[in-house]
């Protein structure tokens, strides 16, 4: 492995005091797929105690012990974090994620110490003295083989959140889940373990499903295998319901949306809060449907599945997190994102396009429309929808509204600058001179300031 030259000056050092210094975890089996590890995870055998290994570690950087129950010192060098760890056993002893007792011992094996891993693919080890891999359970045929398996069964089911690990680890590394571990996971469902897992925890591991996976449908395939997708109704209640095969020739609402939220795992753009409120409004964009869905006229037809959608998007929002900004982002993108279509078919007004912009970020609506028409399998499905797209870009683009609605023109002060004092009458005119603006009827400084002092005579007469 490609390792910073500092690793191997420790890893001297540590073999000098007849100890040795093992890469675990995730850089390895990065490395074994030819990613580049993000961070290197160091477990470190053959020492009697953290204050033995913190004194090797002094002379190289600043040392801070992070975690001394579990045994975890940190290292920085040069603004490099480097997490150095004893081998340590696991004990369950209540319910919950943190009904754990650790037990630290630097005189394990590495065979050991890695079964308490959750998956083959993440208990290999790489000896940094010896440079070659340790696989005492069998990681490296199952990555070659593309199985994603636990290792012991026993340990696996005291932390409920490998479920979603494993789901997460399927999409993102091309993995499919062994028969064994999926029988687990059903099992563990049944039982009810997930129901002790908090919200951040579960938010966590979609969040790397949908930022990290090429195809996170994957994941949510495995959450409906596994049975726990059933913690999420307003997903469940898709699946079954019927769309026009004239539009969606797909299948099912469930299936539209799994090619819309890979559709957008391609398209996503920007920081990873603005990726993650896109990828979330593309797996709820359909949500209403469930509830709006009839047979009329001989034909499928949702009406008003975007505003139905609006709710059980929060419902669900809020059972995985209390960041207002994420929700608050998500919502408009649900109960616009037909509008891109229905304005592109009426060929509406700039007025009507100022409006929308007051609504929703017309830029992220843009390519939740985008993933909506990809997701789907029939060309002709697809016919005008990217010149509706790039009609309502344009017209966004020419009306300066692409990423924000317009700024007022009238201002607060300006109200006093003519004599006014803050009352209900000056928040009236300031509301209705911005509703003038959207509709194009004031368009300056002076237009607006002339409508102010229409007003206020009005009010005095």
């Amino acid at each position: 492995m490609k390792i910073a030259p500092i690793l191997h000056t420790i890893a001297q050092r540590l073999s000098e005091h007849n100890a040795k210094m093992i890469l675990v975890g995730g850089c390895v089996r990065d490395h074994l797929l030819g990613r580049e590890p993000k961070d290197y995870d160091i477990e470190v055998y053959g020492l009697s105690s953290l204050e033995e290994l913190e004194a090797i570690l002094e002379p190289f950087g600043r040392v801070m012990q992070v975690g001394k129950s579990f045994g975890v010192v940190k290292l920085v060098v040069e603004g490099r974090e480097y997490d150095f760890a004893f081998p340590r056993l696991e004990k369950k002893v209540g319910s919950g994620h943190r009904g754990f007792v650790v037990q630290i011992d630097g005189a394990l094996d590495f065979k050991e110490a890695a079964k308490r891993r959750d998956f083959t693919v993440n208990a290999m080890g790489y000896d940094i003295s010896q440079k070659r891999i340790l696989d005492p359970w069998g990681g490296r045929e199952d990555l070659d083989r593309g199985v994603l398996r636990h290792i012991d069964e026993k340990s696996f089911v005291e932390d409920p959140l490998r479920l979603y690990r494993g789901v997460q680890f399927c999409a993102r590394f091309d993995l499919r889940m062994s028969e064994e571990t999926i029988a687990l996971c059903q099992q563990m469902v049944d039982r009810g373990d997930l129901e002790t897992l908090p919200k951040e925890r579960i938010f966590d591991e979609l969040k790397k499903l949908l930022l990290q996976a090429p195809k996170p449908s994957v994941g949510f395939e495995l959450l409906r295998q596994t049975g726990a997708l059933r913690y999420f109704p307003e997903l469940e209640a898709l699946i079954g319901v019927e769309q026009d095969p004239i539009w969606h020739p797909e299948g099912d609402v469930w299936t539209h949306t799994m090619m819309v939220i890979d559709a957008m795992a391609k398209i996503k753009r920007g920081s990873e809060k603005e990726q993650l409120i896109l990828s979330f409004a593309a797996l709820c964009h359909d949500l209403g449907k469930a509830t709006t869905t009839e047979f009329i006229d001989g034909r499928i037809r949702s009406r008003g599945h975007e505003r139905a959608g609006v709710e059980p998007t929060r419902r669900f929002l809020e059972r995985l997190s209390e960041d207002r900004e994420l929700i608050e982002g998500v919502l408009p993108l649900v109960d616009n994102h037909l509008a891109p279509f229905t304005l592109y078919e009426a060929r509406s007004s700039d007025k009507a396009i100022r409006r929308l912009s007051t609504r929703v970020n017309i830029e992220r609506l843009l390519l939740v429309a985008e993933a909506d028409f990809l997701g789907r399998t029939s060309e002709d499905a697809k016919s005008g929808h990217s010149e509706a797209l790039a009609w309502l870009a344009q017209k966004a683009e020419e009306l300066k509204v692409k990423d924000s609605a317009p700024k007022p023109i009238l201002m607060g002060r300006d109200l006093i600058d003519l004599g006014l004092k803050p009352s209900p009458k000056f928040k009236e005119i300031l509301d209705l001179a911005y509703q003038k603006q959207l509709d194009g009827e004031i368009a300056s400084k002076a237009e607006a300031i002339a409508f102010a002092k229409m007003e206020t005579t009005r009010s005095q007469a």
